[in-house]
């Protein structure tokens, strides 16, 4: 029996075709996603329906490439770039290009909703976490501030994976770890939370889906879908946000890992059986895909400055590699702010990059290219920082994402984070850990019920030797890091033009 693992990210739509016995990926296809241009620097949005042709052409290279009857296909699982708004009227049409992840354009509604409740600490008592710019709930008070209209026209909110779900298996489903990103619900309950709803619009309530367990499916997809790709009875479980599944696809379901995503966004995560709440909100406290919680670190800018150089300097992946390798660590003094984007961790949503120290010994295209990859990754380093004050020290991190496939960037990490970083046998961690959530689900289904550790225990590989942290760097990559903090938080008043902002950092 197979399963599919579908990843809908920001760049493009994956689908691996996975073997339920060994794990083994026997196809895999990739369709590219755009991005609508035109808009103001901060405004990121996609068609909806542009996802949806890219899984029919991804799919479509998958099963090639797998040559297996698809009749042998019996599940689907399908993760989703997180916080995105796909808002549908009445007869589930999409309303408008869906705001995304990274969209930074909602500070002031994000003010607004936190003003209505109290303020920061208000908003983490009643939600478990701090309300980022980037989570859905400040895209719903754009909507109805910004395009009325259209706000009216409003009968079901929906995220990026929800949607896919819904137009492969015609049923609205929402399940609790991709649901704890909206910004709309209490984690440690579980639970939509009133009064944020009530602060945006008390209409809200009934456009938002019921809310399900991870371990419940979503459907089966829809016979005109399946008809056309010979897949017949698939069960699409609930799937969730690609943070929840890449968690899966690395095993990351136990204490004791940590998932390092270098993707367009880095992200820094771990499990845990219980809310772990951050009093000052920089980790978020999600629920996971599993049935646990995963307390994580997200920033938005991780592969997206280096693509930013390549592009610049025209450097390949391998160039890039190869001239940041013959700087030493620290860049000679070079230090990169990566805020190209703005920042979601520190709370920095209008900050821009900054490079701090250039002279005539760094000013050079090894110490650039070495200062952009550190600045990344001591930026997590800021945030895994915090973790640890939590109670939070993974003794292994499993890196994924586009990024892992650069050996100096993770041994950056690992000296940075002090701990071994370990590489998988699949790098699509997200779509990987949709196909393992599917084939859990499937067989709930079947009455089979197994731990989702122990499936991932079975087969999800883990690559040797580990990178290990060398500790003659540990005095140069703290003393870099202390210099890192010092600088954002030294530049942090000149950043942005809402002062209430700069308040409430």
């Amino acid at each position: 029996m197979f399963a599919l693992g579908i990843d809908s990210g920001t760049q493009g739509t994956k689908v691996l075709v996975v073997e339920f016995k060994t794990g083994k990926v026997h196809g895999r296809g990739f369709a590219p996603h755009a991005m609508i241009q035109g808009l103001p620097w901060d405004e990121k949005e996609q068609d909806p329906n542009a996802w949806l042709e890219a899984l029919e052409k991804a799919l479509s290279i998958a099963l090639k490439a797998a040559s297996i009857d698809p009749g042998r296909i019996v599940a689907a699982g399908v993760s989703g770039q997180q916080h995105g708004f796909v808002p549908l009227d009445a007869d589930g049409r999409v309303i408008r290009p869906a705001k995304l992840w990274s969209d930074t354009s909602t500070v002031e509604e994000a003010l607004e909703i936190a003003a209505k409740l109290g303020g920061r600490e208000a908003v983490i008592r009643k939600l478990g976490l701090d309300l980022a710019v980037g989570y859905t709930a400040s895209k719903i008070l754009w909507l109805k501030k910004h395009e009325p209209g259209r706000y009216e026209r409003l009968s079901t909110v929906l995220l990026p994976h929800n949607y896919i779900n819904y137009r492969l298996t015609g049923r609205l489903h929402m399940e609790h770890g991709d649901a704890s990103g909206t910004g709309l619900i209490d984690i440690r309950r579980r639970a939509w939370q009133d009064d944020v709803i009530r602060a945006i619009d008390p209409g809200l309530a009934e456009k938002l889906p019921a809310l399900h367990s991870p371990a419940e499916s979503a459907g089966v997809i829809q016979e005109k879908f399946g008809a056309r790709f010979g897949l017949k009875n698939v069960l699409v479980s609930g799937g969730g946000g690609d943070n929840m599944m890449a968690a899966i696809g690395t095993g990351n379901v136990r204490p004791g890992v940590c998932m390092l995503s270098l993707g367009t966004s880095g992200t820094c995560s771990t499990f845990s059986a219980e809310p772990v709440v951050d009093p000052a909100g920089e980790i978020a406290a999600f629920c996971d895909g599993t049935g646990g919680w995963l307390p994580l670190l997200c920033t938005l800018n991780m592969t997206g400055p280096t693509e930013a150089l390549k592009n610049l300097f025209r450097f390949d992946n391998a160039t890039l590699e190869l001239l940041a390798g013959q700087a030493p660590a620290g860049s000679r003094g070079l230090v990169f702010l990566p805020f190209l984007d703005g920042e979601r961790v520190p709370a920095l949503p209008e900050a821009s990059g900054t490079l701090f120290g250039l002279n005539r010994t760094n000013f050079e295209a090894p110490a650039l290219a070495r200062a952009v990859m550190e600045g990344t990754i001591l930026n997590i380093g800021y945030g895994f920082s915090r973790m640890q004050t939590l109670g939070l020290d993974p003794a292994e991190i499993r890196a994924t994402g586009g990024g892992s496939r650069n050996g100096l960037w993770l041994r950056i990490a690992a000296d940075v984070f002090r701990k071994p970083v370990a590489t998988l046998r699949e790098h699509e961690a997200a779509a990987f850990g949709a196909a393992l959530q599917a084939i859990w689900t499937y067989h709930r289904e079947q009455g089979r019920d197994q731990a989702i550790a122990e499936l991932c225990d079975d087969l999800v590989k883990v690559e040797k030797p580990l990178i290990e942290p060398r500790p003659e760097n540990f005095g140069v990559y703290e003393e870099l890091q202390e210099r890192y903090r010092s600088l954002w938080t030294t530049l942090k008043p000149e950043f942005g033009k809402h002062k209430k902002f700069q308040e409430r950092l």
